[in-house]
C-alpha cells in the first residue's frame, strides 16, 4: 500500500491571480481579492491553493518573467497583503503553494542587468551566453514562443539563450552560485510559511555544454530532461525541500512514464509528483498545438490507463484537465453547448477524480466555465497566441479565419478570462474595466448562479471531492480500463480489498448501451442525472459511479 502523505489526499485549487478577483477596481485581480474568496474555495472542498506568480515582473509573459523573487508586484498588492493571505489560508486549515519559476528570470532582473554589462562581470555566468557562429546565432534552435531561441546583446556582441520570450533569459544551473541563490530564495519563502512549490518547466533547467543544431530548430532533445537535471533536483531536495513538511510538483513537458518515475519516484528524493501533458497534447498536429480538433476518446483512455497502471506503487499522479496554459476543460474534452455544458462538466469531474492521484482544479472549472468565445485578434493578450497568429498568417501558412478558429479552441487566453462570479457587468470580477474581456457566457455561468442551485456543477464537484476524501479505494485501489476501443464510453473500475467502484461516462450526445462489463454493479454512488440511473444505458454526457459487489 502507498504511504498516505498529506499531499496525496489533498485537493489543489489553482488561482491565476490576475483574473481571479479584483478588490480595487483597476481591472486586475489581486491578493486582497483572493482573501475575499477564500471561504468559497474552502466550501468547494479544496485544501491547497496553488498561486500562480505574484512576484514583481515586467509581465512580458504574465508574471512568468520575474524581476525580483522577494517582492510582490504592485498590481497584486504588497508583501503585507501576501502575509495576510497566508495567515487567512492557514486559519482555514488550508495550505498555499507558490509558483517557482527558476528556469529563467526577466531580463530586468538585477542578475541579468549585471550579466550583460561585460564578459568578465561576476554575474556573467548566471546566464547562458554563446559567441556568434559564422556571424549568426550559435545554432538554429527555435524559441517555444516563436523565432530564434537566441538574442544578440549589443553590449558584448554575444547571444544569450531564451527558450521562451526574449525577455526571459535562461539561468545557467551549471553555476553553483545560481543554485545557491535559488535555494536561498526557496528557504526564504518556506520560512515565511508557504507550504510548497509548483515548479515551472523544471525539467528544462539543465542545458548541455555542446549545443548542436536541432532538427528543424527543435531544441527539445537537448533541453528537455537535460544531462544534469536529476542531480540538481536531488540537491534541491536535500538542501531545501526535505527539511520542510511541504509538497513539490514539477511541470515537466515531454514526459514519458519512465522519465516521470525518475522525477517523482518514491525512492528518488526529487519531487513529490509531476504534471505530464500527454492527454492535453493528443490534438497536436502539423501546426503544433494550433488546431480545432477534439481528442480521440480511445487515445485519451489509453493515456490515462498507462499513467494509472504504470505509475502505481512507484510514483504519484497529478489529476488535471486544464490550467492557465490550456483551453477550458468543458470546451476541449466535453461539450460547451448550453444544453450539454453542465452535464459534460459534471461528467468530466467524475471521470477524472475517481482515479488515483492528487486532483487539481483550475479556477472556474468547478462552474463549468467554457472557452472565451473571442472572435477578433484584438481581444487576445497572450504573447504565445499573438506570436503564433502573426507567424502563421504573415507567412501565408494559415488564413486569418483559420488561425482565429485555432485560437478560439486552444489559446491560453481561454483560461485567463476573468473568473465569473456574478451576473452583472464585469461578472463580479471588477468594478472597473477588466484587463482582458470577460468570457462570452458569463450570464449563464457564474458562481452566484451556481451557489443558488443545489443541482449545479459547483455542488457536484463538492460531492465528488467529499467522496474522495480518506477513501481507500480511490487512494490505493487498482485501476482497470473497460471497453478500451469504444469511441464514446469511458468505463473503468477501481477496486481495493472487498470494495470497489464502476465508473461509467458517456462522451457523446447519444444514448448508448453499455457493453456487459461482467461485473455485478450495486447501488448508485453518484451520477450527474437525477432519477433512475441504469448501469446498462448512458444518456448524453451521463456519468455515473456504482458500487461493485464481489
Amino acid at each position: 500500500m502507498d504511504k498516505v502523505e498529506w499531499w496525496k489526499d489533498a485537493v489543489v485549487y489553482q488561482i491565476y491571480p490576475k483574473s481571479f478577483q479584483d478588490s480595487n477596481g483597476d481591472g486586475i485581480g489581486d491578493l486582497r481579492g483572493i482573501i475575499r474568496r477564500l471561504d468559497y474555495i474552502k466550501t468547494l472542498g479544496a485544501d491547497v491553493i496553488w498561486l500562480c506568480p505574484v512576484y514583481d515582473s515586467p509581465n512580458a509573459d504574465n508574471g512568468y518573467d520575474i524581476r525580483d523573487y522577494y517582492s510582490i508586484h504592485a498590481d497584486y498588492g504588497t508583501m503585507e497583503d501576501f502575509d495576510l493571505l497566508l495567515k487567512e489560508v492557514h486559519q482555514r486549515d488550508m495550505k498555499l503553494i507558490m509558483d517557482l519559476v527558476v528556469n529563467h528570470t526577466s531580463d530586468e532582473h538585477p542578475w541579468f542587468q549585471e550579466s550583460r554589462k561585460a564578459k568578465d562581470n561576476p554575474y556573467r555566468d548566471y546566464y547562458i551566453w554563446r559567441e556568434a557562429k559564422d556571424g549568426h546565432e550559435p545554432n538554429n534552435w527555435s524559441s517555444w514562443f516563436g523565432g530564434s531561441a537566441w538574442e544578440m546583446d549589443p553590449a558584448t556582441g554575444m547571444y544569450y539563450l531564451h527558450i521562451f520570450h526574449k525577455k526571459q533569459p535562461d539561468l545557467n544551473w551549471e553555476n553553483p552560485s545560481v543554485r545557491a541563490e535559488i535555494y536561498k530564495m526557496m528557504e526564504w519563502w518556506l520560512n515565511k510559511g508557504v507550504d510548497g512549490f509548483r515548479m515551472d518547466v523544471i525539467n528544462l533547467i539543465s542545458k548541455p555544454e555542446q549545443m548542436p543544431d536541432g532538427i528543424n530548430g527543435d531544441l527539445s532533445p537537448y533541453c528537455v530532461n537535460g544531462p544534469n537535471v536529476h542531480r540538481y533536483l536531488r540537491e534541491m531536495n536535500r538542501q531545501v525541500s526535505a527539511r520542510y513538511d511541504i509538497m513539490t510538483v514539477g511541470e515537466c513537458p515531454g514526459l514519458t512514464v519512465e522519465t516521470a518515475k525518475k522525477y517523482a519516484g518514491y525512492d528518488r528524493g526529487e519531487l513529490h509528483m509531476v504534471f505530464q501533458f500527454e492527454h492535453t497534447g493528443l490534438t497536436d498536429g502539423i501546426y503544433g498545438k494550433w488546431t480545432t480538433q477534439s481528442p480521440c476518446l480511445p487515445d485519451l483512455k489509453a493515456v490515462f490507463e498507462k499513467w494509472q497502471t504504470q505509475m502505481r506503487g512507484e510514483a504519484w499522479n497529478c489529476l488535471f484537465w486544464g490550467n492557465h496554459d490550456q483551453p477550458r476543460a468543458v470546451s476541449k474534452f466535453g461539450c460547451d453547448l448550453p444544453e450539454y455544458r453542465d452535464l459534460s462538466a459534471k461528467m468530466l469531474c467524475l471521470c477524472l477524480y475517481f482515479m488515483q492521484g492528487t486532483p487539481y482544479i483550475y479556477q472556474g472549472e468547478e462552474l463549468g466555465m467554457a472557452n472565451a468565445g473571442f472572435f477578433d485578434i484584438g481581444q487576445y493578450k497572450d504573447v504565445e497566441s499573438l506570436n503564433a497568429y502573426h507567424s502563421f498568417v504573415d507567412s501565408g501558412t494559415l488564413d486569418k479565419r483559420a488561425m482565429l478558429d485555432c485560437l478560439a479552441h486552444v489559446s491560453r487566453d481561454n483560461a485567463r478570462t476573468p473568473m465569473q462570479w456574478e451576473n452583472n457587468a464585469g461578472a463580479g470580477f471588477t468594478q472597473g474595466t477588466p484587463w482582458i474581456s470577460v468570457g462570452a457566457n458569463w450570464r449563464a455561468v457564474n458562481a452566484e448562479r451556481e451557489l443558488s442551485n443545489p443541482d449545479s456543477v459547483f455542488y457536484f464537484y463538492q460531492k465528488v471531492l467529499r467522496l474522495r476524501k480518506n477513501n481507500p479505494v480511490i487512494l490505493h485501489g487498482d485501476f482497470r480500463l473497460l471497453c478500451p476501443e469504444d469511441e464514446a464510453i469511458f468505463a473503468y473500475t477501481r477496486t481495493y480489498g472487498t470494495k470497489g467502484y464502476l465508473i461509467l461516462c458517456n462522451y457523446s450526445d447519444k444514448e448508448l448501451r453499455i457493453p456487459d462489463p461482467e461485473l455485478n454493479s450495486g447501488p448508485l454512488l453518484i451520477g450527474n442525472y437525477s432519477g433512475q440511473v441504469s448501469p446498462h444505458f448512458l444518456r448524453a454526457y451521463e456519468g455515473a459511479v456504482f458500487t461493485i459487489t464481489f
